[in-house]
């Protein structure tokens, strides 16, 4: 039956749709830098079968008995190293991306930012999204390579609310970017910038991918594959043959075989071979972080000082820089096509 505005029930309720929305999502943190909040990130975080596909039954009492009752009190130290007045980095930088990019798009999108493991939730700031009247929706994780583990994961989240919902918006997926010409073009940009304002000239320009166990390699996940391509590009893309530029692959976890070169061993070899004067850069991460800021500035230049290494500087990630946010608003209103 089909009701006319004079036929509608007085207690019907009011329902808003037709606007359009966008939820930018990054992998999450803990709430705060001490143990308890980071056992709970790392227990929701280590107990995703698209992160860790040993079988539960053999897993869990692993990551119950023996990893949840000795991480977190590391991962929490390590946390306390980066935390600043905002809280976490990664949470911050997020939530400025979300703002630059409301800001960009205008009031014809609204803009909301998401964690896949803590809060805000995926679910949460979709029914937000959804309660203000957004019935089409672009989710958008930002992850330039494609990985079950990361890319996958969040998609399974939102399908998991969707799937509850009687009234489904419509959700499109920005796809990962890794060879995408303006996010080949801004890493360019960023990192030469920040590049030729070092007071050092670098010998190797480390570009160091979070890794992944080579399972996910073997079972044909493209993540190396889109790592590799991402290097390749940016090299071309920079073209400064006075500087080596190695690919690399970080924060190894667990007994099994990871992709490989390590950046940790690299770093090493580096010093003891007698490499002087050394950059590192992260560019499969949007925003800085654990892994870049404690992993990389500080494990990472004590690794390369320690084997002989003089000169390091971590680069930054492009997290609200001006070329970091024209290549989200490009990417962004691509994928927008047809919506406005």
């Amino acid at each position: 039956m089909t009701w006319t505005a004079q036929q509608l029930p007085q207690d019907h309720p009011p329902v808003k749709s037709g606007r359009i929305g966008v939820l930018v999502v990054n992998l999450g943190t803990p709430e705060a830098p001490e143990t308890g909040p980071v056992r709970r990130y790392l227990g929701e975080f280590l107990s995703d079968r698209r992160v860790i596909e040993i079988p539960s039954l053999v897993w869990q009492p692993i990551l119950r008995g023996i990893i949840l009752n000795t991480r977190p009190k590391k991962s929490a130290a390590a946390y306390r190293e980066v935390w600043t007045d905002k809280g976490s980095p990664l949470a911050a930088i997020t939530a400025d991306q979300a703002a630059g990019l409301q800001a960009r798009l205008g009031e014809d999108v609204m803009v909301e930012r998401a964690m896949r493991y803590g809060e805000p939730a995926i679910p949460a700031q979709l029914e937000k999204l959804m309660d203000a009247g957004c019935d089409r929706i672009l989710l958008a994780p930002l992850y330039p390579q494609y990985c079950a583990a990361t890319t996958a994961t969040v998609v399974d989240k939102a399908a998991d609310w969707l799937r509850e919902k009687r009234w489904q918006a419509s959700l499109r997926t920005l796809p990962p970017y890794h060879d995408d010409s303006a996010y080949i073009e801004a890493l360019a940009t960023d990192l030469g910038r920040q590049l030729d304002a070092l007071d050092f000239r670098p010998e190797v320009l480390l570009l160091s991918f979070h890794g992944m166990p080579q399972r996910t390699l073997d079972l044909g996940d493209p993540y190396h594959c889109h790592c590799r391509k991402t290097a390749r590009l940016l090299e071309a893309k920079m073209a400064r043959p006075d500087i080596r530029m190695i690919t690399t692959f970080q924060s190894r976890f667990g007994p099994a075989k990871w992709l490989e070169p390590a950046t940790d061993s690299t770093l090493m070899a580096e010093g003891e071979k007698g490499t002087k004067r050394l950059a590192i850069a992260a560019p499969g991460f949007s925003a800085d972080c654990l892994e870049t800021l404690e992993e990389l500035a500080i494990q990472g230049k004590e690794q390369f000082e320690e084997a002989g290494g003089e000169e390091f500087a971590t680069l930054s990630c492009l997290n609200t820089s001006d070329a970091g946010m024209a290549m989200l608003e490009t990417m962004i209103r691509r994928e927008l096509g047809g919506w406005i």
